[in-house]
C-alpha cells in the first residue's frame, strides 16, 4: 500500500537457508524448498550499495534513495542501537511488487490466527510464499477448510541475522522508492528482529518492532529529515491513526460478538446476525473517512490501497493487523520506563523475549495499564 500501509507492515520470517531445512521437522519439503530457493535468488541478485551508487546505469533518484539508505543505516546504529552487521548494505531489483505474499486464516467466529509451526522461529500466524500464485493456492486449501483467509504482498521480510553470513537481509526494489519517512521505518522494523525474538509469539515481535520503527522514525525526521519530508509522513500519520483506532474499535467489537455468553450468541444465526452488522458498519465509517481523505486532497492512489484492504478485511486480516498493533502501546510504556535509553529498551525486551509466554503477556499487560 506505498505509505498507506494501514498500522502494519508484514515482516515474513522465512529462515529460508540450508540450515532451516536441515533443522526442519514439520511442514513439507517442497515449502522448504520454495522458501530457500527463493531466498537464495533474492540474496543472488542484491549488489553492495556503494557498486549501484557508482554506476552510471544508475538513476538519479535510486542512487539519491540508496544515499538516504546507507544515512539512515548508520543512524539505525549510532541512534537507536539497532545490530551493526551485515544487512542492508545491498540492494536487490526483483522486477515484482512484493518480497513475498503471506498467507494468514482465522476461524469464522474467532480472532486468533491459524498457526504454522517452523524451526527456530516456532509457530507463526502467517506463512510466506515467493510465488503469489502458490500464496493462493494455499489460502484456496485453508478456505475449503471453512477458515476465512487474506493474502497479502510483504514488501521486506527478515532472516533475524541468520542471513548475516550470505551477505544479509538486502535493501529491495519493492520498498527502496517509498516516501522517506515510510521507507525509513520499515528498515528500522525490520532491524528491530535481529534484535529481540520470542519463538512462536508473532503478537509480541510485531508489536516490538512497530514500536521501534514508530519511535526511530519520530527521531529520524526530527533530527535528520527536512520539512516537507516531516509534513508528509506527518499528514499520513493522522489517517493512520484515525484508521487504526476505526480498526481497533471494530475488533474489539467482533471480539465481543465471538466470545459473548448470552443465550442469543448460542446460536449459530445470531453471531452471524451481529458480525455482519458489524462489517457494515465498519465500511461505513470507513467511507466516510476516505470521503473525509479526498475532500482534504489526499491523493486518490494511497487511498486505493486502503479501498482494497477494507473490501477484503474479514477475520484473518484483523488478526493479522493486531499482532503489529495491539502491544505497541505497551513497548512504549517499557521505552519510557527505561529513561528512552536505547541499550536499555531493547535490553528489557530481551529479557521479555526468553520469559515464558504467561510472564511475558503478564508484563505487558501491566505496562499497557501505565498511565
Amino acid at each position: 500500500m506505498r505509505s498507506f500501509h494501514v498500522s502494519f507492515r508484514p515482516a515474513a520470517v522465512l529462515l529460508a537457508s540450508a540450515s532451516a531445512l536441515l533443522l526442519s521437522g514439520c511442514g513439507t519439503l517442497g515449502y522448504y524448498w520454495q522458501s530457500a530457493r527463493g531466498h537464495l535468488a533474492l540474496l543472488q541478485a542484491a549488489r553492495p550499495v556503494p557498486e549501484w551508487i557508482a554506476s552510471p546505469d544508475t538513476s538519479s533518484a535510486l542512487r539519491a534513495r540508496l544515499q538516504l539508505a546507507a544515512q539512515a543505516r548508520a543512524f539505525a546504529v549510532s541512534a537507536l542501537a539497532l545490530p551493526d552487521n551485515a544487512s542492508y548494505h545491498r540492494y536487490a531489483q526483483l522486477g515484482r511488487r512484493a518480497a513475498v505474499w503471506n498467507v494468514v486464516a482465522a476461524g469464522p467466529y474467532s480472532l486468533q490466527l491459524h498457526t504454522w509451526c517452523f524451526p527456530v522461529t516456532g509457530c507463526i500466524g502467517y506463512r510466506g510464499y515467493f510465488d503469489e500464485a502458490d500464496a493462493r493456492a494455499e489460502a484456496a486449501r485453508l478456505a475449503a477448510t471453512g477458515l476465512e483467509v487474506s493474502v497479502y504482498g510483504v514488501p521486506a521480510y527478515s532472516t533475524l541475522g541468520y542471513s548475516n553470513w550470505l551477505g544479509g537481509d538486502p535493501l529491495l526494489s519493492t520498498f527502496i522508492a517509498w516516501p522517506e519517512g515510510e521507507f525509513v521505518r520499515l528498515l528500522f522494523h525490520e532491524l528491530a528482529h535481529q534484535v529481540a525474538y520470542a519463538p512462536g509469539d508473532t503478537q509480541f515481535n510485531e508489536s516490538y518492532a512497530t514500536a521501534v520503527e514508530r519511535l526511530g522514525v519520530r527521531r529520524w525526521l526530527d533530527e535528520r529529515s527536512t520539512p516537507e519530508a516531516r509534513a508528509q509522513f506527518d499528514a499520513g500519520e493522522e489517517r493512520r491513526a484515525q484508521f487504526r483506532a476505526l480498526t481497533r474499535s471494530t475488533r474489539e467489537r467482533l471480539r465481543e460478538i465471538y466470545e459473548s455468553k448470552q443465550p442469543l450468541a448460542l446460536t449459530q444465526q445470531a453471531p452471524a446476525a451481529m458480525k455482519t452488522e458489524a462489517m457494515q458498519e465498519f465500511r461505513a465509517r470507513y467511507e466516510a473517512l476516505r470521503t473525509r481523505w479526498l475532500a482534504a486532497g489526499t491523493p486518490a492512489a494511497l487511498v486505493a490501497g486502503m479501498d482494497l484492504w477494507v473490501h477484503e478485511a474479514n477475520n484473518a486480516s484483523f488478526a493479522a493487523q493486531a499482532a503489529y498493533d495491539d502491544w505497541v502501546p505497551a513497548f512504549t510504556a517499557l521505552f519510557e520506563r527505561e529513561g528512552r535509553d536505547w541499550p536499555r529498551f531493547h535490553a528489557a525486551v530481551k529479557v521479555l523475549a526468553r520469559a515464558p509466554q504467561a510472564e511475558r503477556d503478564a508484563a505487558l499487560m501491566a505496562l499497557a495499564a501505565r498511565p
